[in-house]
């Protein structure tokens, strides 16, 4: 028979660690916010958004507000790869987005409005590897839908239209449309419709671009002109030839960060200057600190005294 010694030491038992209760809940998402405010119009609009189910899909709030507190246009939407919804909380409306890929090289997108009951439903069907037919027709349907065929060097469309001033008129086709090709060295563009032709010509070297365009029927002549004199300074100049406005705008950037344009416009007899921190086309999460910053002066060409000072703030929290 085998004594227990009292004086020996028992090893502690190891303790099992039950699993911590946020190792079985999915990770919170991340939220985004975004502030931007515009002194020309004194409103602060707002987003909030995330993203869910591993960013398969995004939850999104935007609304604005004045300087005295005061919520406007608010609206939560629902946004994913082939189902959106844009509810407005002010007009109690819903505005539904969807797309359905039918088979390869076929796609069905619609869209309703739930309030007024108005929709459009559009397939796109592939017909070559650079050619696509388009067919658009409005919900509830009435007469044929609009087809518009795209290839390489443009598109045209085909569309069924009802007289306005003559209530008991049969509806007819009109066409629409775009071509464009290479001429000579440079591009030639030419939009039309059923009683306007506008022609662009777009020549483009390293260092300028030379674009006249005029409107047919009414002859209306126009040129635009842009010099670069190195890769930060650009000169843009724009002339009408049938009202002689013009306008003109000189650019100087430092960067993808830091801009300044000046410039002056006949028609609205202004000059103005311009100063952005952060690329003036891009997002906020791109720019230093995620803070968009424009600087304007606007001076009035008869009125001195009345010149302004405006300012645009965007700014990006990641929490």
């Amino acid at each position: 028979m085998v004594e227990s010694n009292p004086n020996s030491r028992i090893p502690p038992t190891t303790a099992v660690s039950s699993p911590r209760l946020h190792s079985w809940l999915p990770p919170r998402p991340s939220i985004r916010v975004t502030t931007e405010f515009d002194s020309d119009t004194s409103l602060f609009l707002h987003k909030v958004s995330c993203k869910l189910f591993d960013s398969l899909a995004k939850l999104k709030l935007c609304f604005q507000n004045n300087d005295k507190g005061h919520v406007s246009n608010p609206q939560l939407s629902f946004i994913s790869k082939h189902l959106s919804c844009h509810y407005d909380l002010e007009e109690h409306n819903a505005l539904l987005n969807g797309s359905l890929d039918i088979a390869p090289g076929l796609q069905l997108t619609a869209t309703h409005d739930v309030k007024a009951q108005l929709g459009e439903v559009t397939m796109l069907a592939d017909l070559a590897p650079s050619c696509k037919l388009e067919l658009t027709s409005p919900l509830p349907s009435v007469g044929l839908p609009k087809a518009t065929l795209k290839f390489p060097y443009g598109e045209v469309s085909l569309e069924e239209t009802e007289d306005q001033e003559e209530e008991d008129a049969a509806p007819k086709l009109s066409y629409s449309g775009i071509l464009k090709g290479q001429v000579l060295n440079g591009i030639c563009n030419a939009q039309f419709s059923d009683d306007m032709l506008n022609l662009r010509y777009s020549f483009k070297d390293e260092q300028m671009t030379f674009i006249p365009s005029i409107s047919l029927p009414s002859n209306a002549l126009a040129f635009s002109f842009k010099r670069r004199f190195s890769p930060s300074d650009k000169l843009s100049y724009l002339y009408n030839l049938d009202t002689n406005y013009w306008s003109a705008v000189y650019k100087h950037t430092v960067g993808k960060e830091y801009k300044v344009k000046a410039g002056y416009d006949s028609e609205m007899r202004l000059g103005w200057a311009s100063m952005w921190v952060g690329d003036e086309d891009g997002k906020a999460k791109t720019a230093p600190l995620k803070m968009k910053v424009q600087l304007m002066l606007q001076v009035p060409q008869d009125d001195i005294r009345s010149s302004a000072v405006m300012f645009r703030v965007k700014k990006r929290w990641d929490i």
